[in-house]
């Protein structure tokens, strides 16, 4: 489970960063990478950061993976 949080931490930071962009300068990145936001690539992208912020809510919330590792540092 701990590789699913940094995959969801990852796709969580191209999402904020992404939102920023978009935010600050009317720029959206993955769209102008993968050919428009309408794209499939850039949807499933889109799709992707939004089910990573989903599984990174157990997280958020302290319940962890349910191993019994503490998630604080």
């Amino acid at each position: 489970m701990r590789m699913f949080y940094k995959i969801c931490v990852a796709l969580l930071i191209v999402g904020g960063l992404n939102w920023g962009l978009i935010g600050l300068f009317s720029f959206n990145l993955v769209g102008w990478l993968f050919g428009g936001s309408a794209s499939t690539i850039s949807r499933i992208i889109f799709t992707l950061v939004g089910l990573a912020a989903l599984g990174a809510i157990p997280g958020l919330l302290g319940l962890g993976d349910g191993s019994g590792e503490s998630t604080q540092s």
